[in-house]
C-alpha cells in the first residue's frame, strides 16, 4: 500500500515536505450559495452510512441535485475528512497518508448519478466523513447532508511510521511465547515471558510509542512487570545501553501497583528513572482500556490516560538536566532500533518480563505524534 499523494502537517514534521493537488486544497471554496430554488443539493447515495469500505479509495455517488438557473453547466464538488466539520491544518497530523480531499469540477454523471474516486490512499483505519455539492457558475447549492466510512484496518511500517491496529487476529510485528488473538480486542500476552517483537524500518531518535492496553490489574505477579520496552537489539532488554522499559508494578514493587519507567541514553551514566516519589500508584482495571504513550529524545516522558483522550492518571518527564547532565550530552538513539509490547527479558531470568494478561491494541510508533485521527475505525461511534 502506498499513498501517491501526501498530506502532512508542518507542525512536527520537520524534515518532511508536503506534496500539494488540487485533491488537497483548502476546504474553502469560492462559489457564493444559491437560493435552495435554484439549485438544491445532490443526495449522498453510496455507500451507505458507516459503512467498511473496501478499499483505500472508495468511489463516493450521490444522487444528481437539481437547478434552474439558466447560465453555466453542473459542477460537483466533494470533500472528505477525517473531522465531521472538514477543519483542516491541524498541528497534530503527522502521516504520509492523506488524510482530506477536496475535490471540484466533477461533471455531472447521466443517469441520475455523479461519482467520485480518489486518485490517492486515505489513510488506513480511519472514519472519514465526506459531502458533496453542486456549483454553477458563481453560484453553488447548499452541502449534501454529510455520511461517513471506515477505510480498511491494517498496519504498516516504513520509515520513521509504524501503526499496528492488532484487532483482527494479525500483527505486523513477531509474536514470541504464549500470546492470544482476542478478536475486537487485540493481541493478549498470556504470561510474563510472551512479547510482540517490531524492528523499525529506521531508527527513531525522537518520537513516540503508545499503544491502548487493557488486562492490567492490581498486586501483578512481579514487582516490575513491563508494560512496554524498547532496546537496541533482540537480546535481553536489560543488557542494552539503549533499555527502555514502562512499567506497571505489581507485588513488591516499591510501592505496589505503581506506574513507573526506567530509561538509558546510550549509556548507564545517563539513566532516567523516577525516585519512589515519582511512582504513582493506581489501582488499574483490567476491563478498562487505558492508553499508554512514551515520547523520547534526550528525555524520557511517560503519561498514562483513561482512555484515549480520557483522565490523565500519570504524567512524568525526566531529561538529562534533572540528573545532572547538560541537555545535549545524548539522545536516545538506538541502531538497530526494536519495540515491544511487553519485554523480552523475562525468558533471560533478569527482572520480571511483560504483564502477564496485558491485551494491546492500536499501536502506533513514529517520528511525530500519532495522527488524531489513526485508529478512529476501531472506535464506536455514539
Amino acid at each position: 500500500m502506498k499513498a501517491s499523494r501526501v498530506f502532512m502537517a508542518a507542525a512536527g514534521a520537520a524534515g518532511l515536505a508536503a506534496c500539494s493537488s488540487s485533491s488537497s486544497a483548502p476546504l474553502s471554496p469560492n462559489a457564493t450559495s444559491a437560493s435552495a430554488a435554484a439549485i438544491t443539493a445532490p443526495t449522498p447515495d453510496a455507500p451507505a452510512d458507516g459503512a467498511a469500505a473496501g478499499s483505500y479509495r472508495p468511489t463516493l455517488v450521490v444522487k444528481n441535485g437539481t437547478s434552474t438557473a439558466t447560465s453555466g453547466i453542473r459542477l460537483y464538488e466533494f470533500q472528505v475528512s477525517d473531522r465531521s466539520d472538514f477543519a483542516v491544518n491541524r498541528a497534530d497530523r503527522f502521516t504520509s497518508f492523506a488524510i482530506v480531499a477536496n475535490k471540484s469540477g466533477v461533471p455531472e454523471g447521466a443517469g441520475g448519478t455523479t461519482s467520485y474516486t480518489p486518485d490517492f490512499d486515505l489513510q488506513p483505519t480511519t472514519r472519514f466523513y465526506w459531502r458533496s455539492r453542486i456549483v454553477q457558475g458563481a453560484a453553488a447549492s447548499d452541502w449534501s447532508s454529510t455520511r461517513s466510512f471506515t477505510t480498511p484496518i491494517a498496519g504498516f511500517n516504513r520509515p520513521g511510521e509504524l501503526y499496528d491496529p492488532l484487532v483482527y487476529g494479525s500483527t505486523i510485528g513477531t509474536p514470541v511465547g504464549s500470546t492470544t488473538f482476542v478478536p475486537g480486542k487485540g493481541i493478549r500476552l498470556n504470561d510474563g515471558n510472551s512479547y510482540v517483537r517490531y524492528q523499525l524500518a529506521q531508527p527513531i531518535n525522537g518520537g513516540e510509542f503508545s499503544m491502548e492496553v487493557e488486562g492490567l490489574r492490581p498486586n501483578g505477579p512481579g514487582p516490575k512487570l513491563k508494560v512496554f520496552s524498547m532496546s537496541d537489539g533482540t537480546g535481553d532488554v536489560y543488557r542494552s545501553s539503549y533499555l527502555l522499559v514502562a512499567q506497571y508494578r505489581g507485588v513488591a514493587g516499591n510501592p505496589d501497583n505503581s506506574i513507573a519507567f526506567k530509561a538509558l541514553l546510550g549509556d548507564p551514566a545517563y539513566k532516567l528513572e523516577p525516585d519512589f516519589g515519582g511512582r504513582t500508584v493506581i489501582a488499574l482495571d483490567p476491563s478498562r482500556a487505558y492508553f499508554w504513550k512514551g515520547t523520547w529524545s534526550n528525555f524520557f516522558r511517560l503519561q498514562v490516560n483513561d482512555g484515549i483522550g480520557g483522565a490523565s492518571l500519570y504524567d512524568l518527564r525526566l531529561g538529562l538536566t534533572d540528573i545532572g547532565f547538560p541537555a545535549g550530552a545524548a539522545t536516545y538513539n538506538p541502531t538497530p532500533h526494536f519495540a515491544y509490547l511487553g519485554a523480552n527479558n523475562g525468558p533471560f531470568g533478569e527482572e520480571d518480563g511483560s504483564f502477564p494478561g496485558a491485551t494491546y491494541r492500536n499501536v502506533w510508533i513514529g517520528a511525530g505524534p500519532r495522527p488524531a485521527s489513526l485508529g478512529s475505525a476501531l472506535q464506536v461511534v455514539r
